[in-house]
């Protein structure tokens, strides 16, 4: 299964859902590993050093920083940004589909959005 990092500005209900309607969703919460406050470079290093997916709602500045990194070679595996007007079903829906119809090799590099379509 797929591993996940919840950015500190996803909201939270979206990574309690997911855990409701599968326990095993392995999903972290950026502010629980020590870097709440922290800049996008910084929690974009750490979830790549993990090996893990983020999850945000900051279609801002993310997206640059992500795409940075894939410029310079380093490690990226991958980001989803949700849309904060879609309904919490359909982001919990549509992420329990990705995480269980999707590899991690699928996702290195790449910038995903939510809703699917």
């Amino acid at each position: 299964m797929l591993r996940f990092a919840a950015d500190e500005n996803l909201n939270g209900d979206i990574a309690r859902g997911l855990l409701r309607s599968e326990p095993r969703f392995d999903i972290v919460r950026i502010q629980d590993v020590g870097l709440r406050g922290a800049d996008d470079p910084t929690v974009l290093a750490w979830a790549a050093q993990e090996g893990r997916i983020l999850l945000t709602h900051d279609v801002t500045t993310i997206t640059k920083f992500a795409y940075e990194r894939v410029t310079a070679g380093s490690p990226m595996p991958g980001v989803i940004e949700i849309r904060r007007s879609v309904p919490l079903g359909t982001v919990i829906g549509d992420l329990l589909l990705i995480a269980g119809a999707s590899t991690e090799e699928e996702w290195e590099n790449k910038i995903g959005y939510l809703p699917l379509r």
